[in-house]
Order: structure tokens, then C-alpha cells, then sequence
């Protein structure tokens, strides 16, 4: 410790005319030992310059610790090139992880759609599509499919268009609803795709065909967007 910079300091603490600063280095003395000088305010004496007077127990470390009444050390305002810059300033805000997007899919299924031979929906097929609709309105919409189906009675060619125009149907009506018609597109598989299997090959009368294919004839629905 300079012996001329304590005696110094003293006096400014005792009598002396102190330089006024804007903002004056305020310290609890109840933290101990204080690497500075102080007042009977808890303000940290400096020179017109000011430069912090340091008292004989001032070191790098104690510097560091022993922090102003807003909670910096007092190294930061007195002797920054002894602590680290980091360690002065205020610390950064955690940001905030942007939400990761998440694929919410919803599969509709619905034998119940159509009559056979028929695109037009059926009450119960309504209903569906309007659960479907309801769930739609909680997603950030990225694209719709909808995938008509028909079932094997009837030529490839006839059934194609049949379940081509099936998902169209659908698509009208969840527009009808309020769903954005750029986000969904339409296709048909025609009578590729049974879901019967084989369970209505030994059936040879043809109402009770129709009956039992009845969960080939319908729409897949597939929804994918974000909550």
C-alpha cells in the first residue's frame, strides 16, 4: 500500500473536500474488510481523476469480493484491469428456445362415408368430417391430404375417377367448414388399396357383397401442421 495514497485517502475521509461524481461507489461495511477507503456514507473515497483510494487490505481478490450495493464488485468501478470484463457486466438474458415445430397428424378412416356406388357424403360421414374440422381449427395447417377409395365391384378405370371424385367430395366439405382450400389436396387409389382383404371372397350374393365392402368405400385424411 502507498503510505502518501492512504494518508491521502484519510484525509478526504475526515475533513477533506471530496470530488463529487455522478454516480459514487456505495459499499455495505458490514461485508468486512473493505479494500477501500469509505465514508460514513459507504462511499468509496477517490481523487479528482477518480481513482479509488485502496485501504492496507486491499487486494485482487478482495476487490473482486466485496461488491457495491448493487452488487458489483468494487474492482469492476476501481481497478477494471484487475478483474476479469465478463465478471462486470450485467448478465445476458437467457433467450428464450424458438418452439421446435411439432407434426401433428390426424388419420381419418371413415367407412361410414359414402353409399356404394355414390360420392355423395352420408350424415354420419358429415359428423366425422366435422370432429375432424373441429380439430383442424387447434393446428397451424401445413397441407391436408385426403385419399378417396373405392371398392373392387365395377372396373379399374370406373373406380379410379369414383374415388377421385370421393375426395373431392371431401375436400368441399371441410372447406364448407372454414379450412383454407390451398392446403389440401386431393388423389384417388381407386380399388388398389381394400381394407377388407379377403374376408368377402366367398360371398356371391351381391347385396351382401356390397355390405361387406362397405369399409372399402371411404376418404383417408391426413393432417400435418403445428400446435
Amino acid at each position: 500500500m502507498n503510505p502518501i495514497r492512504t494518508l491521502i485517502a484519510a484525509a478526504l475521509v475526515t475533513g477533506a473536500s471530496m470530488a463529487t461524481f455522478a454516480q459514487d461507489i456505495v459499499v455495505d461495511a458490514k461485508q468486512g474488510d473493505i479494500p477501500y477507503v469509505i465514508d460514513g456514507r459507504g462511499v468509496v473515497a477517490r481523487s479528482g481523476t477518480g481513482l479509488c483510494w485502496r485501504t492496507g487490505y486491499w487486494t485482487p481478490a478482495l476487490a473482486e469480493q466485496v461488491k457495491d450495493t448493487n452488487g458489483k464488485p468494487l474492482a469492476c468501478s476501481c481497478d477494471p484491469e484487475v478483474i476479469a470484463k465478463e465478471k462486470c457486466e450485467p448478465p445476458k438474458p437467457m433467450a428464450k428456445p424458438a418452439p421446435q415445430p411439432v407434426s401433428n397428424k390426424v388419420k381419418l378412416s371413415a367407412d361410414t362415408l359414402f353409399d356404394f356406388d355414390k360420392a355423395t357424403l352420408r350424415p354420419e360421414g358429415k359428423r366425422k368430417l366435422d370432429e375432424l374440422a373441429a380439430q383442424i381449427k387447434n393446428i397451424n395447417v401445413e397441407v391436408i391430404l385426403a385419399v378417396g377409395h373405392a371398392d373392387r365391384i365395377g372396373s379399374d378405370a370406373y373406380n379410379q375417377k369414383l374415388s377421385e371424385r370421393r375426395a373431392e367430395a371431401v375436400k368441399k366439405y371441410l372447406v364448407s367448414q372454414g379450412v383454407p382450400m390451398n392446403r389440401i389436396y386431393t388423389e384417388g387409389k381407386g380399388e388398389k388399396m381394400p381394407v377388407t382383404g379377403n374376408q368377402c371372397d366367398k360371398i356371391k350374393e351381391r347385396k351382401a357383397l356390397i355390405a361387406c365392402l362397405q369399409p372399402d368405400r371411404r376418404v383417408e385424411v391426413e393432417v400435418i401442421g403445428t400446435k
